[in-house]
């Protein structure tokens, strides 16, 4: 029998509004501001876009139903935050951006029902954002997590965190952020991790600086954040203490792909764009899209988006299976994300000049999908983790 890789008419429904609403209302502001969401008003134009998300009737996909979203599984979000990520303030539109997203994701799986009511049904209405603050400075977790070495240090009715974070999402303007703290052991020992909820006007809780990225379109920047005897009380403890880690993982997975989602959708815009003009664009004696280079660039794109989606359905299958899908959405982020930067440059060769110019927005859509590489994961770190899956595989057959 053959695997059922269509999408029901609702879903088909919902890509169809959703790629109107983007052409209409979103993407004419983006261009008016060049990608630049703080020179577009920041959250003065997230509510006024979220708004008409609401009145469109495609605001927060992902959500669950019960906190007003229309509660769409993964595999049913591929598409249409495909076709929300055409714009680079799409995802922002719906609602459908990092951190939010993943934050949404990981509250309506974790959290408390005193703490869905405190703090996730105002985000998932869109009244609010949040910061997910887990990321530190050298020798601190990056791309090694358990290099943490924010601490909270448990006192009467709660905890003490004191630490430092670096390139945090979405930190200027939020309402409250998922602090990640060690709680056992120290900086290098795996575990021994704990997640937190703290509104951001805590005391102690200071957002220094905004980190400047080639990235334009992230609302809220990425801050360095500081952290002084911030007290967070029992009842904010996210999960069980000393198990961040594995209740992390809830997050980590779904969002590496709903973030291949997003830049999925301005890879295909950008190839899109270049494709048009090269069609209609004549020089040496024809059409661009006659000569032989020009088509092999062309087809190079097809291949690389076709084979980006296809490992993110595959690994979206499996985590609406319930499955941890370690392999699956490691290869689809690192595949992706390296592909979406290839199909970008592509684009812009095939544009000449007028691809590094303000006339078209290739360049600054390239540099938005460049730090893909590296955010959530860089490229290498993932294919470490991969190779070692597979040693580790290779040793057990062997063992057995």
């Amino acid at each position: 029998m053959a695997v059922d890789l269509a999408y029901s008419a609702q879903v088909q429904d919902l890509v169809a509004r959703t790629a109107t609403f983007i052409a209409d209302e979103v993407l004419p502001v983006e261009e008016e501001f060049a990608g630049d969401i703080t020179a577009a008003g920041g959250d003065t134009i997230r509510r006024e876009l979220n708004a008409k998300a609401k009145a469109a009737g495609i605001f927060a996909p992902h959500a669950p139903v019960e906190f007003g979203g229309l509660g769409l599984n993964m595999s049913d979000r591929v598409p249409v935050f495909e076709a929300a990520g055409a714009s680079t303030f799409g995802p922002i539109a719906l609602h459908i951006g990092a951190p939010d997203e993943g934050n949404i994701h990981m509250l309506a799986h974790i959290a408390t029902d005193e703490q869905k009511v405190k703090y996730l049904a105002p985000l998932a209405a869109g009244d609010v954002r949040s910061a997910f603050a887990m990321t530190e400075p050298a020798p601190g977790a990056g791309a090694d997590p358990n290099g943490l070495s924010t601490t909270a240090v448990k006192v009467d009715g709660g905890w003490k965190i004191n630490g430092f974070k670096r390139f945090i999402t979405g930190a200027d303007g939020a309402a409250f952020f998922i602090i990640m703290a060690r709680t056992v052991g120290q900086r290098g020992d795996r575990g021994g991790v704990t997640m937190f909820l703290a509104p951001a006007e805590t005391e102690g809780i200071v957002v220094e600086r905004h980190v400047h990225t080639t990235d334009k379109a992230m609302i809220g920047g990425h801050c360095e954040v500081r952290l002084t005897d911030v007290f967070v009380p029992d009842e904010d403890v996210l999960g069980a203490p000393h198990e961040g880690y594995r209740y992390a993982q809830v997050r980590l997975g779904p969002a590496r792909m709903t973030h291949v989602m997003r830049w999925m959708g301005s890879a295909v815009r950008a190839h899109r764009i270049a494709v048009d003009y090269v069609e209609r664009r004549e020089g040496f004696g024809g059409r661009l899209a006659d000569l032989g280079m020009i088509q092999q660039m062309i087809a190079d794109n097809e291949i690389d988006l076709a084979a980006a989606r296809a490992l993110l359905v595959r690994a979206c299958y499996e985590l609406d299976l319930g499955e941890h899908a370690s392999d699956s959405t490691s290869i689809a982020k690192t595949f992706g994300a390296e592909a979406f930067s290839r199909v970008a440059d592509r684009a812009i060769q095939m544009c000449g000049g007028l691809g590094v110019s303000e006339d078209l927005p290739l360049a600054r859509l390239a540099n938005e999908l460049r730090p893909f590489r590296i955010y959530d994961g860089p490229s290498e770190v993932h294919r470490w983790a991969i190779a070692k899956r597979a040693v580790g595989r290779a040793r057990r057959a062997r063992e057995a």
